[in-house]
Formats: C-alpha cells, structure tokens, sequence
C-alpha cells in the first residue's frame, strides 16, 4: 500500500503533468487563479530544489472524486484555506493555512502513499504561492470548504444553492477497523487519536474475521462526522495500521467493564469484570504519553518507535518489514561523508552500509536494518536541510548496499557499519525507540562528565557553526537540553558531536527533543 512506485509518487518534483490549460493561468504574482478565460498554460521548473509552498497540488485523482474527499487529505495537518477541482484533469490544489502544515503534508506522504477511493494519488507542492479562485466558477468546491471548516471549528455545516454539501451524521458511534496492524493498537491510542476531535464517552474493542475492530462513541455526532472526515484512510503509524471507519447503525453503546478491552468514561466506578485487574490512567502512557498521535503534528513515527519499544520490536506478522535501503539525493557532495550520513540516520534506526554514488556524489544509497527503520528515518529526513542543501529521501529498488570489490579504492564512499558499537537500537525494547523525534532545534545531551559546565557545552556547540539560544541542565546534571537557533544548525551540531569524547571516558550522547527551553 505504502510502496512508491514509479508513475505514482510523493514529492516536490514538478513534471509536465502540472502543464494545466483552460481554468489556469499564470498570473504576475505566482498565484493561481480561476476565471475560466484564459487559456494560456502555466510553464513549470522541473526543479528538485524548489522551495516548498503552502499549495499542494494533487494529480491522477479517481473519477468523480469530492471535494470533501480532497479536502480531507490536507485536514490532518491543518486548516484547509482554499481548494480548486480540476475534474476533468483528475486534479485539484489545495491550499494550506501555513507552509509548515504543507511542508509536514508533503513529508508525510513521501513515506505513506495517499490513496483517494483506494486509488494511489500523486501530491507534490505547487510552484504558486496562493489560490485565487472566481467564487462564481468555485462556488460549489468553496461551500464545501467553508462546510469543513464549519465542522473542524464545532459549528454546524453549511449548504449552497439549496443542496447539503455534508449530510448530518447518522450516529455518534464509529465502527473502526484496522487494517495492516503491524504495531499493537490499544484503546487507549484510539482514545488519544479520537478525542483530538471532541468528547470521546464509550470504547469497545474486539476481534471479527481476524481483525482487529472497535466501536466508539462520542457526545456528539458531529464530532464523530469530523473524526470520520478526517481519519478514515489514514495510518496510525507509519505505513501501518490503516483505519477505515464507517457510522454504526448503534447509537449508544453498553459498556459494562472498564478494562483493556472496553472503557465507559463517564462511569468510571465500573467493574474491571473478566477476572482482569482495574485499568490504571497511567497504562496508557506505556504507548501514548511520549508519542505524537496521527493528528498531533503529524508525527506518526514518534508512535511507531513507542510501541515498538512496548512490542519489543517485534512485528506481529512475525517477520521484518523488507526494503531497508533508501536513495538519498541533493547532499552537499563537497561535505558529506559515509559517517556524516550514518550519524544523522543513525537517529531513527541502526545503519549497516553508506554508499556516496561514484558518478554522481549529491547522492548515496543507505542500508537500515529493515524496512520500518528505513520508513521512519524517511518520514523524518526527508525535506531537512544538510551541509546548506535540502535533502530528498525516498525508498531506493536495491535489498542491499554492495561493498566495493576486494581491492578496489572506492575513495571511502562506501563504508560498512554492520558491527559498529554506534548503533541505538540493538537492545529489543531499548528506551531509545520512545525517543525518536522529528529534527528540532532543541537538542538532547546525555552522559555528560561532572565537571563539565554550561560553558563549555555553549562553547562547543557554538564551535560547531551555529548559535546556541538556550540551556537548561537536568537536576543530575548528567543531561541537558540545548537549543540551537535553527533546525538546520541543530542537524549539523548533532553530526559532529554525537559520540564526541568528552574525557574521562565519557562519549556525548546528542538527540533531537520534543522540548523547548
């Protein structure tokens, strides 16, 4: 479901399917514009390196595809603020409150393939900066929207020209199915995703047809009509346990234990039943309290690394995901390295094998362990800048990185980290798979000596290129946080200080945090 194929792709690239005609045309400041006059075509740069925009353009959308439907892509990573439909060239933009919200659209689906009505979708960002749609040719598609946006916001959906656009919910109760459940999916996760959407009251889970299933109910069938708008297709974690939802034909839920199974959260005095003990409130924070839930920002991996930390890394297909290289393209080919790369990657999962291309240094193929490794290490790279230049990762056709031939000088572009002491992720259920987050500017240090100071930690992080905004000690002062005052210099600090020797046998320990100081 998630594999890239070749004429069905996620990414910044522009092609000449984006050559639109008719409704389009390119107006002097880069936005699109509606006003189906004008039949000049948009000339677009075929440019790897182009800068991201806040329009995402969708391409090889199915027949008779909804506005609702495309909208939908874009709401799980904030607030929709235009769309246009181009119906009869099976495409649309969509344009987003913040380029931020874009940018983590894009990077999400890089690693996860969007599928509209199971039909794998193409979205890449669009060389314009802003939609200007004629509210008379886009009435239909606007109304939708503000209808959405109605819904997102708690009011009650609008309709024009009479029609309903989106059709009252039939009921408060969701029937979930999870498809592709390669990571454990608990209630209290399906709690912590729902009720990002309103008052979550009752939850069952069960097993039908050897599936995983679970029935929810909220307070309000409008926040359930919202939940099911914006989460039916997508994935928990990355690459995984896909939800599909549908409305119940039940309208209330009787939920007589309060366990792992089943929850009332209104009445919390219910027995655990089934011999099971009384479910603790803070079990759920074995999978949920450190991770970022598929509506948080749009972090999924952060979840993954959790309950496989709690699973202790083991799939429950009982064997590991396959395709565990990846392709590596625009690096800086006069600063990166083979140990540059595997200090980077190596945050999101063990690197085995570096290999910069001979004929082509701005790229290099990287072997994880396996393919979940080389998804999250994907889903959080992808788009970060490095050595100055914005970095594409997507899932390389090779099984495996070859070594050079015995007696070959490859000029060290190729390097073999199988047995390096380095790797993070050794150790089944090591607390290093609940600490994997998205590249910040804030940055975590351990196994600091006792007489090292916030001095000489500034001093040597400032040393590595960037500026140190903030520092904050941990009560033993074994470990800090330090925030660099751009991502980008954080990336670069954590390349060259990780495992740097601070004396006394002390290696530095150098992470991405969650925190701000």
């Amino acid at each position: 479901m998630d594999g890239i194929a070749s004429d069905v792709a996620v990414g910044v690239k522009r092609s000449s399917d984006e050559l639109l005609s008719g409704s389009l045309y390119n107006s002097p400041n880069s936005s699109v514009t509606a006003n189906g006059s004008d039949s000049k075509k948009l000339r677009v740069e075929d440019s790897m390196d182009s800068p991201p925009s806040r329009v995402i353009h969708i391409r090889k959308l199915p027949n008779e595809v909804s506005e609702t439907e495309v909208i939908a892509l874009g709401l799980p990573f904030g607030k929709v603020t235009n769309i246009l439909m181009l119906k009869g060239k099976n495409q649309a933009f969509l344009e987003l409150g913040t380029e931020e919200a874009a940018v983590t659209m894009v990077n999400y689906y890089t690693a996860v393939t969007p599928q509209v009505r199971n039909v794998p979708v193409f979205i890449q960002y669009s060389n314009h900066k802003e939609l200007k749609t004629d509210s008379a040719l886009n009435q239909r598609a606007q109304a939708v929207l503000q209808a959405v946006s109605a819904v997102q916001e708690g009011g009650s959906p609008s309709s024009a020209a009479g029609e309903s656009v989106l059709t009252p919910a039939p009921s408060p109760v969701l029937r979930i199915i999870i498809d592709n459940m390669f990571y454990p999916v608990t209630l209290d996760v399906l709690q912590q995703i729902f009720s990002k959407f309103g008052t979550v009251m009752k939850i069952i889970t069960f097993t039908k047809n050897n599936q995983f299933q679970a029935l929810l109910q909220f307070s309000d069938p409008v926040n359930a009509q919202q939940a099911k708008l914006s989460l039916d297709g997508q994935n928990i974690y990355n690459s995984c346990c896909t939800l599909r939802i549908d409305f119940s034909k039940l309208v209330n839920l009787n939920v007589k234990y309060n366990n792992d199974k089943s929850r009332d959260y209104t009445r919390p005095e219910l027995p655990a039943g089934d011999g099971q003990p009384p479910v603790d409130p803070s079990v759920a924070a074995t999978l949920s309290k450190d991770s970022t839930s598929l509506l948080g920002a749009i972090s999924p991996l952060s979840a993954a690394a959790a309950a496989a930390a709690a699973a202790g890394r083991v799939a429950l297909s009982g064997h590991s995901s396959p395709g565990g290289v990846l392709l590596v393209s625009n690096l800086n080919e006069e600063m990166v390295t083979p140990q540059s790369l595997f200090t980077l990657f190596g945050v999101y999962g063990d690197v085995q094998r570096v290999k910069i291309l001979y004929n082509k240094k701005d790229s290099a193929l990287i072997q994880m362990s396996d393919g979940n490794q080389a998804q999250l290490a994907m889903s959080h790279l992808n788009g970060q800048k490095m050595y100055g230049k914005i970095i594409r990762v997507t899932l390389s056709k090779h099984q495996t990185v070859q070594l050079p031939r015995e007696g070959l000088d490859d000029q060290g572009l190729t390097k073999d980290f199988t047995s390096s002491p380095l790797h993070r992720f050794k150790k089944p259920g090591s607390k290093n798979f609940q600490n994997i987050f998205p590249p910040s500017a804030t940055l975590h240090l351990s196994n600091i000596p006792e007489n090292v100071t916030e001095e000489d930690l500034r001093l040597l992080f400032s040393n590595s290129g960037g500026t140190v905004k903030a520092f904050k000690f941990f009560q033993d002062r074994k470990m800090a946080l330090l925030q660099m005052s751009t991502v980008e210099e954080a990336i670069q600090a954590l390349i060259d200080l990780h495992n740097y020797d601070m004396g006394r046998g002390h290696r530095l320990r150098v992470s991405f945090s969650k925190s701000t100081i």
